[in-house]
């Protein structure tokens, strides 16, 4: 056989991904937010590009607390309101209407003679303020936690050293307020005895919020109740043995107190009053509210009408005229980078429009499927696999995925994404339609909730009576759907019943 360089021809078929094809994929999965933010760099980044502002965005509504008269509102066509309230009529406000006492807006009035706005206390413009009630002003100016704490370490420390340990303790400050870093740990690294730096930790863990920088639950409790003067030797002994209290052994627990059943409950009341992560949430901004991709609304034969949120779809327009103005004077280089710049933006506007209609279509089929659930509840949830709904719509398993991936949509039963409705299934008893997963787990719960210190209902028994309504189910499949909901075992839940009763 002969040894040497060859030219041989095959042709092969392979799926090659564009920088295109990548971009369309990536704002499938893409929230509305991310889509948004995308659609600024690109507007910042090709000069082809432009925001659409042909097409008017309905007006800003009035909260219900601020309305004069609900009767008197217009309701705008295609707005968000019409469709989760499903009123599609509309009156005239009349003409004597005194909008100006339907919005109770603080006034800013200028100080000068100039008519300038004047700086106010919170250190916002008339201007700047304008729209903004007094509680927005304090939330957006509200201190955060290490702040108020550098405060109280200047306030109540005057050492230079106990501040310098002190600022040391709050940058070692975790998300739930503890430092679980050893005193000695912490002198050594600033060169300072361990007794010091026990001291000004103590003195520290009197700050508001009351707590702070302990380094384990139970220092975080202690702190608490001796600030409220109830730290006494068997609340201590309670302390002492938490894990006794998580698996609710209170006969142990009387025992080693030396305190009946009544004194007990109290103080495990006590506990329950504390903040045991005294610093979680205090560094956290405000949690923003989901807008919804997916509309939808009753029709009037008893359908269901889904249309896209026009607050959430971005508008473009690509600027064809300026690239022809341009393109005729450009040199070579810059024509070429202006039909570079015009394809990208014809392929973005053909893929946001693509992205669009895809999720309508897969939303329209998967609340169609689940139209039991819409009327009567999450009882009637069907199991729902990406598969069903990638068949009906003739789509890609993966497609759908990104589609339903961190997209919201507003049913008459709540806001809710779309991956809620995919369930795995559960075999009847006796041969009959499958249940949902997430239905199983919903009547577990309303079983449990049921319950009475007398009718505690042990993993069996559930069971059993799921299988009197007709689900097939296993004992360690109730168990895991019982962790995972957090509800505690049948003993644990027998001895906080009785506690409390």
């Amino acid at each position: 056989m002969a040894i040497g360089p060859r030219l041989e021809f095959r042709q092969t078929q392979s799926l090659v991904m564009t920088p295109q094809l990548r971009q369309a994929i990536k704002l499938l999965q893409f929230s509305n937010l991310e889509v948004a933010a995308f659609v600024e760099e690109e507007l910042e980044r090709n000069p082809l590009l432009e925001r659409d502002e042909s097409i008017d965005v309905p007006p800003e509504r009035a909260a219900l607390d601020q309305r004069t008269d609900p009767r008197t509102e217009e309701l705008a066509p295609g707005g968000a309101d019409e469709f989760l309230t499903g009123d599609t009529f509309a009156t005239q406000s009349p003409l004597d209407t005194d909008h100006a006492d339907s919005f109770d807006a603080p006034i800013y009035e200028p100080s000068d003679s100039t008519g300038g706005p004047e700086r106010t206390g919170s250190g916002i413009q008339a201007s700047d303020a304008e729209g903004l009630d007094g509680t927005a002003l304090l939330v957006a100016h509200a201190p955060g936690l290490r702040d108020r704490l550098a405060e109280q370490l200047r306030l109540n420390i005057a050492d230079p050293v106990d501040r310098l340990i002190g600022a040391h303790l709050i940058a070692l400050l975790d998300g739930a307020g503890r430092v679980a870093v050893e005193d000695a740990a912490i002198g050594g690294a600033l060169g300072v005895p361990e007794e010091r730096v026990a001291a000004v930790r103590a003195q520290m863990m009197r700050f508001e919020p009351t707590g702070l920088f302990a380094r384990d639950l139970r220092g975080c409790l202690a702190a608490q109740l001796a600030e409220r003067n109830r730290l006494d030797p068997a609340m201590a002994t309670l302390l002492d043995n938490l894990e006794l209290l998580a698996r609710r052994e209170l006969k142990r627990l009387q025992a080693l107190c030396g305190v009946d059943a009544d004194d007990l409950a109290d103080m495990i009341d006590e506990i329950r009053a504390l903040d045991p992560k005294p610093g979680a949430g205090q560094d956290e901004e405000p949690p923003q509210p989901i807008v919804p991709d997916v509309l939808m609304r009753p029709a009037p034969n008893g359908d269901w009408i889904l249309e896209l949120n026009p607050e959430t779809m971005p508008r473009l327009l690509v600027s064809e005229a300026l690239h022809a103005r341009i393109s005729l004077r450009a040199p070579k280089g810059d024509r070429q980078f202006l039909a570079e710049k015009l394809a990208s933006a014809n392929w973005l506007v053909r893929s946001l429009h693509q992205r669009a209609q895809t999720i309508l279509k897969v939303a329209s089929e998967v609340m169609r499927q689940q139209d039991g659930f819409l009327r009567h509840g999450v009882s009637h949830l069907r199991p729902l696999i990406l598969r069903d709904i990638a068949e009906a719509v003739e789509l890609h398993e993966s497609t759908v995925s990104r589609v339903t991936a961190n997209k919201y949509i507003a049913t008459p039963r709540g806001l809710l994404e779309l991956k809620y409705f995919f369930t795995t299934a559960i075999n009847a008893t006796a041969g009959g339609e499958t249940h949902s997963a997430e239905a199983v787990r919903h009547r577990i719960r309303s079983m449990v909730q049921a319950e009475t210190a007398e009718t505690i209902l042990s993993d069996d028994a559930i069971v059993a009576a799921l299988r009197k309504e007709g689900v097939d189910i296993a004992r360690r499949t109730v168990a895991k759907y019982r962790e995972a909901l957090r509800i505690p075992s049948s003993v644990q839940r027998k001895r906080e019943k009785s506690a409390s009763a």
